[in-house]
């Protein structure tokens, strides 16, 4: 039941704001609305490719490993037992809410059409991940230009923070592996 309702809540969040941002008929593309000015802003974006712009146009491909992650992970909790570990199964969850929230996008589902951002693309239907949370900050005040983070969604969060967490995991479980392997070596050498 966690793994579902984490998954289907963060799959909730990041279609309500990505309807919601993209309902705003007052932003229209390219433009920014600060909320922290020169820091943190809205703006509205469509992403044909993967994380930070790459493989622009290959949309296909990332729906086919969405698909394929949507089955591998319920699996790997359900089918190996991975469910066993409450860590594990609440990453996995926002993961999914992540992961089917982009497909959903990629699918074409919104309804789209590119002239919503591009007038010449006119009538021709959106295959691409709403983005709408824009990033940028100065290393230094004597810097002219801003660095700004490609735009994000919520989808996009779960994925990259539930990635970050399940690394962590990893190494816990790791020590953990290292500890239960010493402690196999002393007894069976007698030492324990």
């Amino acid at each position: 039941m966690l793994f579902w309702s984490l998954a289907a809540a963060g799959l909730a969040l990041d279609l309500g704001t990505k309807h919601w941002m993209f309902a705003q008929k007052s932003l229209r593309a390219g433009d920014v609305l600060w909320i922290w000015p020169g820091h943190v802003g809205l703006q509205l974006s469509l992403n044909e490719g993967a994380l930070f712009g790459m493989g622009q146009g290959k949309a296909w491909l990332f729906a086919a490993c969405s698909i394929a992650a949507a089955i591998a992970i319920p699996t790997w909790l359900f089918a190996f037992g991975g469910a066993r570990d409450r860590g594990l199964t609440i990453v996995l969850g926002c993961i999914l809410g992540g992961v089917l929230g982009n497909l959903y996008d990629r699918a074409g589902l919104p309804g789209l059409d590119w002239g919503v951002m591009n007038a010449a693309r006119q009538g021709e239907p959106v295959y691409a991940v709403r983005d709408f949370v824009l990033l940028a900050w100065r290393w230094s005040p004597q810097w002219q230009e801003r660095i700004v983070w490609p735009n994000f969604n919520v989808a996009d969060s779960l994925l990259v923070c539930g990635a970050g967490v399940l690394m962590l995991l990893s190494f816990r479980h790791g020590r953990e592996g290292e500890g239960d392997a010493e402690s196999l070596q002393r007894a069976s050498t007698g030492a324990a």
